[in-house]
Formats: structure tokens, C-alpha cells, sequence
């Protein structure tokens, strides 16, 4: 199926409550599931790492990390791996949580609304937007990716 240059490819993926977008080129893989080996010290938000082509990948609760204590952590999630936008070689990659498999989406380039409801955003978003009739969210990755640098400095 082509699609014209007035479009983005996106993919949304279901963290928490909120619906993440992000763009297609930033997933690397997603997996129906594998095992997580917890990280003594971290807090709730980065429940452990998964082994993932030879890397160890560092796994984020996208819920939590924005505030929601209550955010469920399922041994039967969905594991989405993003590539780190940092270029770092100590982490290329890390992954999120998801209760359900993403969904590839195309994005008007003039279809994205910014929601100003909020006077405050949760650390890691950058902002709420409006897809159509659906919200989500835009994560701001590069401060997920230093979060979780500065967390497993914190716990090594």
C-alpha cells in the first residue's frame, strides 16, 4: 500500500493509559513476549531488562514513569523495542511495556492536533495530541532515554 509524502507512518502503542505515538523508523521489534531480569535498585517504572539480540535492552512501564503508581505490569505484556535516538553505543536500544500488539497508522502531516488542556505535562511526554477522534500522546524519548541512563547509573 503506498502512501503519499502528506503522511507519516506511525505507530501507536498502548502504555498505561495513554496511547503512545511515535514514528515507524523508532520501532525495532515487538515482541509477543520474554523474559525480564529484574535490576536491583531501579525504581517501579524500569521493572528489570529483557536479553534481545545480544543486548540487554532496559524494559520501561511507560505508566508508571509518567506518575501512575497503579500502572499494572504483566508477565503476559506485549514488549515493543525502540531504537535510542541518542546513538549510544552503551544503549541503542531500550523497549516498553504494552498490553496489546501496536498499531501502524497514518499520520496527515496538517492531522495532528496539539491538546492544550493541560497545564502540565507528565515527565516523558512532550505533548498530547489529537489523531482524528483519538487522543495520544508524543513522548519526549530523549528524556525517557536519559531517565534511564541516570536510573541504572543509580543502581550499578
Amino acid at each position: 500500500m503506498a502512501h503519499s509524502n502528506d503522511e507519516i507512518r506511525g505507530v501507536l502503542i498502548q502504555a498505561g493509559q495513554d496511547r503512545l505515538l511515535l514514528p515507524n523508523a523508532t520501532v525495532a521489534e515487538v515482541l509477543s513476549r520474554a523474559p525480564v531480569q529484574p535490576i536491583e535498585g531501579t525504581p517501579a517504572w524500569l521493572p528489570g531488562k529483557i536479553d534481545w539480540q545480544g543486548w540487554q535492552v532496559p524494559l520501561v512501564a511507560f505508566g508508571r514513569l509518567t506518575g501512575n503508581p497503579n500502572d499494572a505490569i504483566s508477565l503476559n505484556s506485549k514488549i515493543v523495542v525502540l531504537k535510542s535516538l541518542s546513538g549510544s553505543e552503551a544503549m541503542p536500544y531500550f523497549a516498553l511495556l504494552t498490553p496489546s500488539f501496536p498499531r501502524l497508522v497514518s499520520v496527515p502531516r496538517d492531522g495532528l492536533l496539539a491538546d492544550a488542556t493541560e497545564d502540565e505535562l507528565p515527565v516523558g511526554v512532550q505533548v498530547r495530541v489529537l489523531l482524528g477522534d483519538e487522543t495520544a500522546v508524543l513522548p519526549d524519548l530523549e528524556t525517557v532515554e536519559s531517565m534511564i541512563v541516570d536510573a541504572l547509573a543509580r543502581a550499578a
